[in-house]
């Protein structure tokens, strides 16, 4: 999980809040893996409602009303899955930086 996270553009790691593992891109927070190994990321309203609605994922603490939602076991999920909801995080928080913070990740993102 930590590995296809840093794998995005501009990922960065910070160790915060004991042993979780905090992954921002431009300096915010778009994915968290807890020293529980639960992981938390930001999600877009649908996959927000679909995903906790249907049971996969719960709102995660804290960050709920800003959309994330929480996976407490992501070792049962399908692999490409959490790549694919960690991809889509990420550009849901790309999306909100600034030109300049997009076009310093790649010239083709703005």
């Amino acid at each position: 999980m930590e590995a296809v996270a840093l794998a995005l553009p501009g990922a960065t790691l910070s160790i915060q809040w004991g042993e979780a593992h905090v992954i921002k891109v431009g300096g915010k927070i778009f994915a968290i893996i807890a020293a529980d190994g639960g992981l938390s990321f930001k999600a877009s309203d649908i996959a927000f409602q679909a995903l906790v609605e249907g049971g996969q994922a719960r709102p995660a603490p804290y960050l709920a009303r800003a959309r994330w939602v929480r996976f407490d076991d992501p070792s049962v999920l399908e692999p490409q899955d959490i790549a694919d909801w960690l991809a889509q995080a990420h550009a849901l928080v790309v999306k909100g930086l600034t030109r300049a913070q997009r076009q310093a990740l790649s010239p083709t993102q703005s």
